[in-house]
């Protein structure tokens, strides 16, 4: 039943995703998607606030991984992430690549630090 429901939860997660990109993309130009960005770093706060609940109430631990892993993974794209830095770089914007990817992982781990702590 997990796995079924983890399917259920990173197909809704991919398909948020797709909408909030979407929307991102109708409202902003420039040389990176700042839509798998945003996804990410809400997927980090999202996926800290699920674990730090997890600890502070003693939830299930099958519900941390069936909605981090299902909904948070099928949320957040790392890969996405990775193939718009390399893009940046065959495009030979180097620099705003590591940016992208430093700043984007350093938002990351602050969201999450951030979700854990109000949660925790």
């Amino acid at each position: 039943m997990n796995l079924v429901l983890m399917a259920v939860l990173g197909g809704l997660g991919a398909v948020c995703r797709f909408v909030i990109d979407a929307v991102v993309r109708a409202r902003r130009t420039g040389d990176f998607s700042s839509g798998t960005l945003l996804v990410n770093v809400l997927g980090s706060l999202l996926l800290g606030a699920l674990t730090g609940l997890v600890l502070r109430e003693g939830v299930d631990p099958d519900v941390r991984l069936v909605l981090g892993a299902g909904f948070c993974g099928g949320f957040t794209t790392f890969s996405t992430a990775s193939l718009e830095c390399v893009r940046l770089v065959q495009a030979g914007r180097a620099g705003l690549a590591l940016g992208y990817l430093l700043g984007g992982a350093a938002c990351c781990l602050a969201a999450a630090a951030l979700g854990f702590f109000l949660l925790a």
